[in-house]
């Protein structure tokens, strides 16, 4: 049928008369994908989904217009023929015991079966710190306090300087503590191992404690290794404060594990740990040789916004995006706000084409109403983090989360 045909446009006229008669749309959608009008048909298909979601004739014109085959009828199934292998089990059950038997979980909870291998640990990433956008400031100090030390062996044996070391990210939630873990693990050429209070948790006994030692006995066998530990709040809070015994053991155990048997048992295992909340930490934990170096990750700054935009913009169809403005009204923003706020604008974008029949790119005025919905997620944190430092900042701990509060005038 030609692409000009007088049925069509006769066809398109009723349809603009009456937007939610169904079948009528449906019947000029099958003419516009005879005529290879494949586009229009699917537009057409669209607007009929959203009148009749369940409509099967609109799925079936969807999937041909999007050039997917179109799904085969449901087979019924078949009538089993042959020897009744079930009605046999039952007449020779009292003298042939079970084909198969399930393996009893012995009553303390452990699995003998199980070894410290057992704990998923990636090879050598190819992340990088260079691959994370901005936070120069985060850079510099994870290279300073971190890295530098350990990339000369030379110097390091020279100046006493052990192949162990652990530090502390901490900072609002959503703004990137876990991908900062990984650069470090890329940048040393060390595996990775995440570790999350779920990991080791156990209601059994002594497992827990069990669970910690393999975590670190399985790093130790891969050295060099990053054992990261998310939520350093919930694996080793202050034992002044947990009423359970088998919550102070976990962290008495971690603490054995961060020491070592010897000086040369963590040779080799670097220990990062994330928190939103240090100041509930064991003080224990933050002593020298264990997690003595502290870094603050804040919300992103202006390259690293665009870089994070640019990330969750790459394969969504865009037009006449002013990145420069939509970085300077997204400040104060996290990471994980960022990516909502490009989820919610392609959101707009999509349900706008449904409704309308006509498919359009993310524009910025999409852009921009997103970032005006979002509330930035850090506020909450900043309100508590605010007492913190201005009254319970002992030695300083918190210096670097007091001068960027009077930067920003919020202390």
């Amino acid at each position: 049928m030609p692409d000009n045909s007088p049925l069509i446009q006769s066809l398109r006229t009723a349809v603009a008369a009456a937007p939610a008669d169904v079948p009528l749309r449906l019947h000029l959608g099958r003419l516009l994908l005879e005529a290879d009008r494949s586009d229009e048909a699917v537009a057409e298909a669209a607007v009929a989904l959203q009148h009749a979601p369940g409509d099967t004739e609109a799925r079936e014109l969807m999937t041909r217009a999007m050039g997917a085959p179109a799904p085969a009828a449901e087979q019924l199934p078949r009538p089993r023929t042959g020897f009744d292998w079930k009605a046999a089990e039952q007449q020779v059950g009292d003298a042939v015991p079970p084909r198969f038997a399930e393996t009893p979980v012995p009553a303390d909870g452990q699995d003998d079966s199980s070894d410290a291998d057992a704990w998923d640990v990636e090879g050598p990433g190819a992340v990088r710190l260079a691959d994370v956008g901005g936070m120069q400031d985060v850079k510099d100090r994870l290279e300073a306090a971190f890295l530098a030390p350990l990339r000369n062996p030379e110097l390091r044996r020279l100046y006493g300087k052990s192949l162990r070391g652990g530090l502390l990210l901490y900072g609002p939630p959503g703004c990137g503590k876990t991908f900062i873990a990984r650069a470090v693990a890329g940048e040393l050429g060390a595996a990775f191992l995440s570790v999350s209070v779920n990991d080791v948790l156990d209601m059994w006994m002594g497992n827990s404690e069990r669970n910690m030692h393999e975590v670190f006995e399985t790093a130790r066998r891969q050295a060099p290794c990053v054992v990261f530990l998310d939520e350093l709040d919930a694996l080793g809070a202050k034992r002044s404060r947990t009423g359970h015994s088998g919550m102070r053991n976990v962290v008495n155990q971690l603490l054995g594990e961060l020491d070592g048997i010897d000086s040369a048992a963590n040779e080799g295992v670097f220990v990062l740990a994330a928190t939103n909340v240090p100041w509930d930490v064991d003080n224990a934990l933050r002593r020298p040789g264990r997690l003595d170096r502290t870094i603050l990750v804040l919300p992103p700054d202006g390259p690293a916004r665009e870089a994070i935009l640019r990330y969750h913009l790459r394969d969504r169809p865009i037009e006449n995006v002013d990145l420069g403005k939509l970085v300077k009204v997204t400040d104060g923003l996290s990471g994980a706000d960022l990516a909502h706020v490009c989820e919610s604008a392609a959101e707009r974008a999509l349900l706008d084409s449904a409704r309308s029949g006509t498919v359009r790119m993310i524009g910025m005025a999409d852009l921009l109403a997103a970032a005006k919905d979002v509330v930035a997620s850090a506020e909450p944190w900043f309100a508590s983090a605010r007492n913190v430092a201005k009254f319970a900042n002992e030695g300083g701990m918190y210096d670097d989360l007091v001068a960027y509060l009077k930067k920003r005038r919020k202390l």
